[in-house]
């Protein structure tokens, strides 16, 4: 199932804390070799971490991370404008419209679903707050990710070649997007709202926990 935690959260929910910043330790340091901080128990964490962000989790059916996103809206800090602006000429990309995502992390022999169900979640996500568009930073690997998913971003700028290359993209809402989406998570819209709700709190009709891992 889908979970939509803030950080300050994460701490009802140990194990799954634990084992997305392991699963991150594992992606984005060991295997992909990025200079990030990994502290002493074994997590990969920033500072944006510590910023209350959103995180959208695919949860495993014991409990366990299974890939993850981190979401900020733009009219804070963020890491393009912290550390990407070169990308875009200096211009900060701010607006209640406009979130960042990052840190798309899948859990090591994650199932088959986790990078679908996570791009359900940034959906139902825009979609419940009325947002306009994700911004976010990514590499050729990313790159592919997204274009299997059939959500390819409108290139802000780029720099570098090859492996090295890194960009600055936006996401928009596309509605014809849900329907494979949930084929592919095998789910129905409503379960997929329910999620949401569920977490966040929105709306009365929550499904009960229950209710929400049956359909997982």
């Amino acid at each position: 199932m889908l979970r939509y935690l803030y950080g300050n959260d994460l701490n009802n929910f140990p194990l799954l804390a634990d084992t997305m910043f392991r699963d991150r330790a594992e992606q984005f340091s060991r295997r992909l070799g990025w200079d990030v901080h990994v502290d002493d128990a074994g997590h990969e964490r920033d500072e944006y971490d510590d910023m209350n962000p959103l995180y959208v989790i695919w949860e495993q059916a014991d409990g366990r991370h299974g890939g993850s996103m981190r979401f900020l809206p733009t009219v804070g800090q963020t890491m393009v404008n912290d550390h990407f602006d070169h990308l875009t000429d200096g211009v900060h990309i701010e607006s209640p419209l406009i979130w960042e995502c990052t840190r798309f992390c899948l859990a090591p022999g994650a199932d088959r679903r986790a990078s679908a169900a996570l791009a359900l979640g940034a959906g139902e996500l825009m979609a419940a707050f009325k947002l306009r568009h994700y911004v976010g930073v990514f590499d050729p690997r990313m790159e592919r990710i997204y274009r299997l998913m059939g959500l390819e971003p409108e290139v802000i700028g780029t720099a570098g070649e090859g492996k090295d290359r890194i960009g600055v993209g936006l996401w928009s809402m596309n509605e014809a997007a849900f329907a494979p989406t949930l084929e592919r998570v095998g789910v129905d819209r409503e379960t997929s709202k329910n999620w949401l709700r569920y977490s966040l709190g929105l709306g009365q009709r929550v499904a009960t926990p229950d209710a929400i891992s049956a359909s997982a």
